[in-house]
């Protein structure tokens, strides 16, 4: 791929060289151009430097998608700091957990979420010196305004590339920060070749696009995109609260061109009544890209005939990736998250580490070149992660005789039924092509005969009542026997996050309680 000269690449040079583009579109509809941008987060570096921060230290945030959240990551990956986004509807105790381990220098906050922040900022020993708040007040944090306040927007010096350090989200134990080595690198080399990402989906620097953010920014794929996006010159939409009507009016006003998404967005976008979802002009979209999620192959389906070759699937995860397939190559191959990254391969292995042949299932192991990364503070962890080059988050898939990845689902939520393995997404995506369900999950709980049973929560449309018949005959029309679920509770709502990932363990936990999981 050739790049201009004259195109300047990484947002600080290219914010430097158009100070009037837009870079950031509020939730409110309050519009940021890059070079204030810019200088803001040129000004947190110049103030944090003076508060003692140093290259290799870290700062958090527990904050709402907003400007402030992008300047304070621009500031990062250009002063070689770790940044770590806290989960804001974490407890306080596992945001306590988060600042400690990480070992948070600053910390920056919002009121909305003062009455856990605060305790757990004391709990975790980061002094209150070094807290800051970004809107309203937060007793004891200095104003980010304030924090700012006199110190120089010309770019610093000593510059250097900062990284992220996300926490996974701990299907097992605690959370465990993914950290990867700052460089000595300028940012504008790191960055570059990080917002080249994009260019695998086809857009290449100099092309023109609006980004719509719709998930949080504390997530790892969301805040990348974001900022990849920042530095190829693009603008970003920010949402606060993702809504169907509130995206696709969005698309709409803003003319979006690519967005990331998961598969609960697209399922809440089709049970939309069909006047409504129509009504609103979605033909500027080019690359709506999903992931973090196996997606049912009637919902993608449904979601290409409405937004035609638009939908583009990749397979990754916060520490490291993995797999893209375009929609014309989908269409060839439903159901498939497509062949690995031009830098990256993949194996497929069962329990005992042996490769395992095409079509088989197994646990995905993947390698990216030199990439490396260790759990922050647990050296375990990171050994079991890794397999000479290989290294795996624990899902479970397959290759076809080209080497393209099928996810079955992740392998810890597996169901073992009398010994046949059975993949808890494959039953959720036949449940919601039922016209009278909202979201499902499925998991295992304890059985006396065959170890676990398949059992369903359910969230059905609204106005609703009792739909377990008919649900149970659809899915004997859909399944075989041993994956229909046999017991069923139906909820007001599934507890998911903003970015719509399900907490599966609060719905399994209370069934094992006492018991031995097969898992």
């Amino acid at each position: 791929m050739q790049i201009p000269p004259d195109l300047k690449l990484g947002f600080w040079d290219f914010a430097q060289a158009n100070p009037q583009a837009l870079a950031v579109v509020e939730h409110d509809g309050a519009e940021v151009l890059a070079g204030d941008l810019l200088a803001g987060c040129n000004q947190l570096v110049h103030a944090l430097r003076a508060q003692g921060l140093a290259k290799g230290d870290c700062v958090a945030f527990v904050l709402p998608n907003s400007a402030p959240v992008l300047e304070l990551f621009m500031a990062a990956a250009q002063a070689g700091w770790f940044i770590t986004p806290i989960n804001s509807h974490l407890a306080v105790g596992e945001m306590a957990y988060i600042l400690e381990d990480c070992g948070a220098k600053a910390v920056f906050g919002s009121a909305r979420y003062a009455e856990r922040l605060l305790p757990a900022v004391e709990r975790s020993g980061v002094g209150l010196e070094r807290c800051f708040s970004v809107g309203a007040s937060i007793p004891g944090f200095t104003d980010f305004a304030e924090l700012k306040a006199g110190h120089s927007s010309e770019r610093p010096s000593d510059r250097a590339a900062g990284s992220p350090m996300t926490y996974t989200s701990g299907t097992t134990g605690r959370p465990k920060g993914v950290r990867r080595a700052v460089f000595d690198a300028a940012p504008e080399a790191v960055s570059t070749q990080q917002a080249l990402f994009l260019s695998l989906f086809g857009m290449l620097p100099g092309s023109q696009h609006v980004h719509l953010n719709v998930a949080p920014l504390y997530h790892t794929a969301v805040i990348n995109f974001a900022s990849n996006h920042l530095h190829l010159g693009h603008t970003v939409v920010l949402m606060d609260k993702w809504t169907p009507q509130g995206m696709l009016a969005r698309i709409e006003r803003y003319r979006v061109t690519t967005t990331h998404m998961v598969p609960t967005m697209f399922v809440r976008l089709l049970k939309m009544a069909p006047d409504e979802r129509l009504g609103f002009d979605c033909s500027s979209v080019s690359h709506m890209i999903h992931g973090a999620a196996p997606c049912p192959v009637d919902v993608k389906q449904r979601m290409l005939e409405w937004w035609g070759e638009s939908v583009y699937e990749y397979y990754a995860a916060s520490e490291g990736g993995g797999t893209l397939v375009t929609p014309q190559q989908w269409l060839e191959k439903p159901g498939t998250v497509g062949p690995p990254w031009p830098i990256s391969e993949l194996q497929i292995r069962n329990d005992e580490g042996e490769l395992v042949p095409a079509g088989e299932p197994g646990t995905v192991w993947i390698a990216m070149g030199d990439h490396k990364f260790k759990y922050h503070g647990d050296e375990a962890k990171t050994q079991e992660a890794w397999r000479d080059r290989f290294f795996t988050v624990g899902d479970a898939g397959y290759l076809d005789d080209e080497g393209w990845l099928y996810l079955c689902d992740r392998k810890a939520d597996m169901i073992i039924s009398g010994g046949v393995n059975i993949y808890p997404a494959e039953i959720e995506g036949v449940l919601l092509q039922h016209d009278q369900v909202m979201d499902a999950a499925v998991f295992g709980i304890p059985d006396e005969d065959w170890g676990e049973c398949v059992h369903a929560v359910l969230q059905l449309r609204e106005g609703v009542g009792d739909a377990e018949a008919s649900v149970r005959s659809f899915c004997a029309d859909q399944l075989a026997r041993y994956k229909q679920p046999k017991s069923y509770d139906v909820m007001d709502e599934l507890p998911r996050d903003p970015n719509g990932k399900l907490y599966k363990r609060r719905l399994r936990d209370p069934f094992w309680a006492g018991k031995d999981s097969a898992i």
